[in-house]
């Protein structure tokens, strides 16, 4: 089976979308089939009340979890007073309101919808600001390329653009934080290889037969959970809506920090952003 198809039909815990190892717990997480999954491991002698509860100061976990045990026995009590445990291939769902533990010496290993970070979110750096540099990207007409080859073409190639993006990203690096509409917003930690990807991403839009315009920017975010906040964001949506077809718009920030790396910039000179103050200097990457 070809990778790429694999890849798309197919994924494995062993190559996650996201790794993390706080303390007794590591979690790998998959975004796959508009789901996250995790495959999740607790170390004996963890427990929520010891682990989690002076990080989140909450008398119990307020946060819902669904999943199947493959390995280990989880207790459970609930605020009310019930207590229960779930076993090896017991599908669980535990309430919001409740302390638990994993009972024994093996590790508690499961599968749990809606990722692991729905444990270990109070242990991550949530509300950490980073400086990052965010790539976001447009479809050029996609309501009339929707129209042309129909509702079904449309949906196959879509999903096809999606899954060759996640791909690129990955490659340079990158992080998929959302795909939003027939777009996609992906963070960096380094202004080049944003702007690497953002041309490799049009060079396989144009293998699909799609045009598309990026927009790349640097700033400082604020990271919660799997999205991030601030008005980086914002001023980077904007640069993309001034971006035309087939062309990848930075910012002066981005630009100054990629200098070095060998990239080509036109300048194309000052605009207003909409609904933020003062002037941008905007240039034009040359593929």
């Amino acid at each position: 089976m070809a990778e790429s198809v694999k890849g798309r039909y197919v994924r494995s815990f062993s190559t996650p979308d996201e790794l993390i190892e706080l303390g007794p717990v590591r979690s790998e997480i998959v975004v796959f089939g508009g789901l996250t999954v995790s495959h999740d491991t607790h170390q004996p002698g963890w427990r929520w009340s010891t682990h989690v509860k002076p990080a989140v100061k909450t008398e119990s976990c307020q946060i819902r979890h669904i999943g199947l045990v493959l390995r280990g026995r989880l207790h459970v009590v609930l605020d009310d007073g019930i207590e229960y445990e779930a076993g090896p291939l017991d599908l669980m769902d535990i309430p919001p309101g409740h302390d638990a533990w994993v009972v024994g010496d093996v590790p508690a290993e499961m599968i749990a919808w809606g990722g692991g970070k729905t444990w270990l979110a109070p242990l991550s750096t949530l509300g950490e600001r980073i400086l990052a540099t965010l790539l976001l990207t447009d479809i050029v007409d996609s309501t009339g390329t929707a129209r042309k080859v129909g509702d079904r073409s449309w949906s196959d190639l879509l999903g096809e653009h999606q899954f060759r993006t996640r791909d690129i990203v990955a490659e340079y690096r990158g992080r998929v934080i959302d795909f939003a509409g027939d777009g996609v917003l992906a963070m960096f930690d380094g202004a080049a290889r944003a702007i690497r990807c953002a041309v490799a991403l049009h060079h396989a839009a144009e293998d699909l037969g799609l045009t598309i315009r990026s927009a790349v920017h640097t700033g400082e975010v604020e990271t919660a959970e799997q999205s991030i906040h601030g008005v980086v964001i914002h001023e980077a949506s904007r640069i993309l809506a001034l971006a035309n077809p087939d062309e990848i718009l930075i910012s002066a920030t981005t630009a100054s920090l990629a200098r070095d790396t060998g990239a080509v910039f036109e300048d194309r000179g000052e605009h207003e952003l909409r609904g933020l103050p003062g002037l941008h200097r905007l240039y034009a990457v040359r593929a």
